[in-house]
């Protein structure tokens, strides 16, 4: 493997970030304007969900040819990110290795940064959003947060279970591919009626493991369209109550939508119609920027960065419970 260091007298800083918390191996190179490079491996689990040591397998046996791709543009790079957490263990620690390689053989810094904060920073990157209150929907993750005194504030959360999990979860026992959001929201939109399921808002967090189960039960006496539509109706109405409800409490003039999930249109469709009702503003980055990519990890790096937030290796052991709330920003 081979880098190109930037030149002292340079003026644009890039930072290369490499993102494998789960299923997606991801690296790319951004500067303040743009991605410059980026290259994508993504594990394909033959049956069933993700299989944390198939994932990492997956990511070793690919990190060098995703790595040398994005290097091979030839630009320099002034420091290297990685997703420090929350994600799976084995995952983590595989980036994360490679990440330090890349820092001690190249003398370039080293970054870790919570891939939850990474989400919402390349939202607003990438869109006009400057505070927004943030639904950050995923497989693993499903929190509203906004910033407040020097951090991410999570305002709710799941009480189990991520919404994007909770999908894949229904989609395996109906036999839908992995993942399962889109095959749900395409026989969604063939469905007739709607099928009362439980809705779990507990304050400001919510539940969906049993929201999950009732869906499966249902089957027996509504089709699978009209379960699907259901499922994601119910699911959908939870988080956006509760975002509504962090809008009110925060006061905040704005709503970005982030992670993998947020690229359900139905979702979007719901979150647009309570903005509009409240006068607020709602933001969704391209939809190559919502699921986990490189790009996102680089640019909070970069941020990190002009900020001197740098970690030594030897203090940069994996965090697969990182969350937000308990990293500081001081980018903000």
């Amino acid at each position: 493997m081979y880098f190109t260091s930037r030149d002292v007298d340079s003026r644009v800083t890039s930072v290369l970030g490499i993102e494998g918390t789960a299923w997606n191996l991801s690296a790319a190179i951004v500067d303040e304007n743009d991605v410059l490079a980026e290259a994508t491996a993504t594990y394909m689990p033959a049956s069933g969900g993700i299989h944390p040591r198939e994932a990492a397998q997956h990511h070793a046996n690919h990190i060098t040819g995703v790595i040398k791709k994005v290097l091979s543009r030839g630009i320099g790079i002034d420091a290297v990110a990685f997703s420090r957490g929350p994600g799976l263990g084995p995952c983590l620690r595989t980036v994360a290795t490679a990440a330090r390689a890349i820092s001690l053989s190249s003398g370039v810094p080293l970054i870790g940064v919570n891939h939850c904060i990474a989400h919402i920073e390349v939202g607003r990157w990438k869109t006009q959003a400057v505070d927004p209150v943030t639904l950050y929907v995923s497989g693993a993750n499903s929190q509203v947060l906004a910033f407040r005194a020097g951090r991410y504030r999570v305002f709710g959360e799941t009480l189990d279970i991520g919404i994007g999990n909770a999908l894949d979860k229904f989609a395996r026992s109906v036999h839908l591919p992995h993942p399962g959001g889109p095959g749900i929201e395409e026989l969604a939109l063939k469905a007739s009626r709607y099928i009362p399921l439980p809705y779990v808002v507990k304050g400001m967090d919510f539940s969906f493991s049993g929201l999950t189960t009732a869906a499966e039960s249902s089957l027996c006496k509504a089709s699978l369209e009209d379960v699907c539509f259901s499922l994601q109706e119910t699911a959908f109405a939870m988080l956006v109550e509760v975002t509504e409800r962090a809008v009110a409490h925060t006061g905040k003039g704005e709503v970005l939508l982030a992670g993998g999930v947020g690229a359900n249109m139905r979702l979007r469709e719901m979150l647009s119609i309570m903005c509009e009702d409240r006068g607020v503003r709602f933001y969704v980055p391209e939809k190559k920027f919502m699921g986990d990519n490189g790009a996102m990890i680089a640019h909070l790096g970069l941020l990190m960065l002009e900020r001197g937030n740098t970690i030594a290796v030897e203090d940069s052991a994996v965090l697969p419970d990182f969350r937000p709330d308990d990293a500081e920003v001081t980018w903000r």
